[in-house]
């Protein structure tokens, strides 16, 4: 039975940079994409959120470039908590599936993969 699951997943800029945003985005997506199977029609929105040192590129324009061209897409800025990891993009995405939550492949990149640990 088809649902709507969550897929999360993140990563860190190597600095405040169009170019830098845009190349750990790509690659955060693609490395989902891969993982989950993920096709633009099944995608219900996709919600980016970056810590507030990261100003100078929206992740979203990487994902419409990359593969979504047509998905809803959102940026958003990250609640600021004292001793939070720098530099971080973190994605949420909303998919429709027949996929059990437990067969969902989340992405921890870069400094990122502290927040797992």
């Amino acid at each position: 039975m088809t649902a709507c699951r969550g897929i999360r997943g993140a990563t860190t800029a190597d600095a405040n940079t169009e170019e830098a945003i845009h190349a750990a985005t790509t690659e955060l997506v693609q490395e989902l994409i891969d993982a989950n199977g993920l096709e633009e029609d099944s995608l219900a929105a996709v919600f980016f959120t970056i810590t507030p040192d990261l100003d100078a590129a929206f992740p979203a324009t990487a994902a419409r470039r990359l593969a979504w061209a047509n998905a809803p897409l959102i940026d958003i800025t990250q609640v600021v908590v004292k001793g939070s990891l720098p530099r971080c993009i973190r994605i949420l995405i909303l998919v429709n599936t027949d996929k059990e939550p437990k067969d969902l492949v989340y992405k921890y990149l870069k400094e990122a993969e502290a927040l797992r640990s």
